[in-house]
């Protein structure tokens, strides 16, 4: 019996077609396009499939260049573009329809040791004192866009306490800060790789929302339109994504339709782990029905 985070394994874990070709299938998780996280974190499972050596994903940077296709596979190119004594890097290009769609390059180190600090976690109650989101009323979600409804219907892999929890549907205005919970559902393997493909994936969750705090708007809303044009990811400390982290995140600045986001992810013991940032198209239009059928990037 397939579950969500056995499906998002089997995601994330590519057909090799060369040695630095792969495909991947999408996974419809009610976005209007393929979401995201799923093409960082199966670009960087290709990326880290073509390592001779083990070494450590430690940056990602990445832009999305097209909306992808969630009925077609992504074919991923890798560029094996260095490997030297100490780190390596890949560029990997996704392709759907003969066409580009996303780009990323990562970059790997030997384990080594040296100086070390970091920012402290923020205070917050611990997840276990936090209780879950309520489901959508039946009569609020059939009001909803169809998409926004598959989306909100769909049980995911991951499971998300809000520290300030905000209700979406009717969002306030507030400062552009938000703290989340969140790990995947179930216990899985011990691979590094595989915990790191997973934290690509999730970080991509929350993370543009975040920028359209002050604003009183939000995905949610048929009149707006958001996409993710860039996104970046440095990996700090070992994890697990099966393990309670915190999604710490704030968005500095919004103009030109774009909004910027920031985010420091910690294990619950309180070690930073990763951070994150990503810049996104933040549209409000006139028309809502338009809005639903004009691809964000075009």
């Amino acid at each position: 019996m397939t579950t969500p985070v056995s499906e998002l394994i089997e995601l994330l874990s590519l057909e090799r077609l060369e040695d630095n070709l792969f495909r991947g299938q999408s996974r419809d998780i009610g976005t209007k396009y393929v979401f995201g996280g799923q093409v960082v974190g199966q670009a960087l499972s290709a990326a880290q499939a073509t390592l001779k050596e083990a070494r450590t994903a430690h940056s990602l940077h990445a832009y999305f260049l097209k909306a992808g296709d969630i009925a077609a596979p992504i074919v991923y190119q890798v560029d094996r573009t260095r490997d030297g004594g100490s780190f390596s890097v890949r560029r990997v290009t996704a392709i759907q329809h003969g066409q580009p769609i996303f780009f990323l390059a990562a970059s790997f180190q030997r384990d080594e040791d040296g100086a070390e600090h970091q920012l402290s976690m923020p205070e917050v109650p611990q997840p276990e004192d936090i209780e879950p989101g309520h489901a959508v009323p039946e009569r609020v979600m059939a009001e909803l866009p169809e998409k926004i409804q598959r989306w909100l219907s769909k049980e995911g892999p991951f499971e998300f306490r809000h520290v300030y929890p905000r209700d979406e549907l009717k969002p306030p205005k507030r400062p552009p800060f938000q703290q989340v919970w969140f790990r995947l559902a179930e216990r899985v393997g011990d691979a590094p790789e595989l915990h790191r493909a997973l934290l690509a994936y999730a970080s991509d969750f929350h993370l543009l929302g975040t920028a359209t705090f002050p604003h009183g708007i939000s995905y949610y809303q048929p009149n707006v339109q958001m996409a993710s044009l860039d996104h970046a990811l440095w990996f700090h400390r070992p994890f697990r994504a099966d393990d309670w982290l915190l999604y710490s995140i704030d968005s500095p600045s919004a103009q030109g339709s774009r909004g910027l986001a920031r985010g420091m992810v910690y294990d619950r013991h309180g070690k930073l782990v990763a951070s994150t940032a990503q810049e996104g198209l933040i549209r409000v239009v006139g028309d809502a029905q338009a809005a639903a059928l004009v691809p964000a990037r075009d």
